[in-house]
């Protein structure tokens, strides 16, 4: 029997949600049809699809006015409807989804969305709750740091005339994006936790990691209290039926609120200030040997799992760090995460005859992607051949890391690749940073054309 899976969601998450998904399972028994409904409303994820249930789906419909994840569903059949269709036309949408055919894979760039949306699905616990708060406070650092950068355009210091283009855009970018960064890691941190109901105390306790400057650390705190306080309440507040809707909206925002706000102010603050105080002081007043150190570590864990936990370590330690005006782990971390597909499609130019056909070609994206400073396009490579890929791309990555501190290169954007090169300012140091990336590139090449060995092209 084929297994169908659904996912349904409306903006308020009340009523359609699951008219939708009771729509759909009606329809389904009626006909003999093994359906099992993800339902996501103003209580969180119920019945939520796995991994390994995703991979022996024959399709998935998706009846949803909202996000609801569906990179994970990457290589799968999908219908996609407005949540109202679910409930108006079940029989139709399971017939779809009977009929859909997938799409496999066409190149480098498919396979690369497809393992980041397997590496998300297989995430789990406190990594996993962590990178939804980084990934989605993301954006905020790109933009400020960008907006930053260009008014330094006008001079370093253009910005403290008011009234004036350069004042604006730091107004922008540090009064407005960066004031932001700390309470939406906390926020959705917690929301990742317990749904809708952590996402006003994680915000509050960011907000108050901020004021109090507890920073980035202060903020990963404040987040997973928030949020663990309002799982809990999820669980144990009971409620009748008919007061339900009080929970998500009145109870538990405002208890898990009280008690985050309370231990940010009078146990947490204080201490996590002293910790990232002291962080920043040594981080501003590195040595020598302790920078190339630095930068090898942070430069070899990028290129090590090229997307997974230790990439994710790397990149969190260094966004973290700009908001404390420490500049340089953050030019580490992007240069060496360019390194490996860069090196990869170098290496695919130097030695042919050590890469298949389809290798070749697809050595071409890779290099698009490295210069995007998207990591992942060396996976394919790595996945085929592990034990010569990955210490090749690790030392190339972990050269680029150390020239990169020794550079003293400093970098205000945390994303971009070498289109920010083009931002003045933007990039401290630009032409010897460029002169690291090209190095690591160079060296990952060699390595890789080393200790490859020829392959069959027939």
């Amino acid at each position: 029997m084929k297994k169908i899976y659904a996912v349904t969601a409306c903006p308020t998450g009340v009523a359609h949600t699951y008219m939708a998904a009771e729509s759909l399972l009606k329809a389904a028994k009626e006909k003999n049809i093994d359906l099992k409904v993800e339902t996501r409303g103003a209580v969180g994820v119920e019945n939520e699809i796995t991994p390994e249930e995703i991979a022996g789906a024959h399709a998935i419909i998706v009846a949803a006015e909202i996000d609801v994840q569906e990179s994970r569903f990457i290589g799968k059949p999908v219908v996609r409807v407005p949540v109202a269709q679910a409930i108006k036309d079940p029989n139709g949408l399971l017939e779809e989804a009977l009929n859909k055919e997938a799409a496999a894979p066409a190149d480098l760039i498919q396979e690369v969305e497809k393992s980041k949306a397997e590496r998300g699905a297989s995430r789990k616990g406190a990594y996993k709750h962590l990178m939804t708060g980084v990934s989605t406070m993301l954006p905020l650092v790109v933009a400020g740091g960008l907006l930053i950068a260009i008014s330094f355009i006008f001079g370093i210091e253009a910005f403290k005339e008011e009234g004036t283009l350069a004042a604006a855009l730091m107004s922008i970018g540090g009064g407005a994006a960066f004031a932001l960064m700390v309470p939406v890691l906390a926020g959705f941190i917690a929301f990742s936790i317990a749904e809708k109901p952590g996402l006003a105390p994680g915000l509050i306790g960011g907000m108050l990691a901020s004021q109090t400057g507890a920073g980035f650390l202060g903020g990963i705190v404040a987040g997973f209290l928030a949020g663990y306080t309002a799982k809990w309440l999820k669980e144990n507040i009971k409620l009748p039926r008919n007061l339900e809707g009080l929970k998500p909206i009145l109870l538990i925002p405002l208890i898990a609120s009280a008690v985050t706000g309370l231990a940010m102010v009078y146990v947490i603050g204080e201490p996590v200030k002293y910790i990232m105080d002291s962080l920043t002081m040594w981080l501003q007043n590195i040595g020598s040997a302790n920078a190339i150190l630095l930068g090898v570590l942070l430069g070899a864990m990028m290129a090590f799992d090229m997307g997974g936990p230790f990439n994710k370590t790397a990149y969190t330690f260094a966004i973290g760090l700009l908001s404390s005006g420490v500049y340089g782990p953050m030019a580490v971390v992007m240069a060496a995460g360019m390194t490996p597909p860069l090196g990869l499609w170098l290496a695919t130019l130097l030695a042919p005859k050590k890469f298949t056909k389809e290798e070749r070609e697809a050595g071409k994206s890779s290099g698009v992607l490295g210069l995007a400073f998207i990591t992942e396009g060396a996976i394919p490579f790595a996945a085929s051949d592990p034990f010569r890929v990955i210490p090749s791309i690790m030392v190339g990555s972990a050269v680029t890391g150390a020239l990169s501190m020794v550079f003293g290169a400093t970098l205000r954007a945390p994303h971009g690749g070498a289109f920010v090169l083009a931002i003045p300012n933007a990039v401290g140091q630009v032409g010897l940073y460029a002169l690291a990336i090209v190095i690591g590139t160079l060296v990952t090449a060699l390595m890789l054309s080393i200790l490859k060995k020829p392959v069959s092209q027939s």
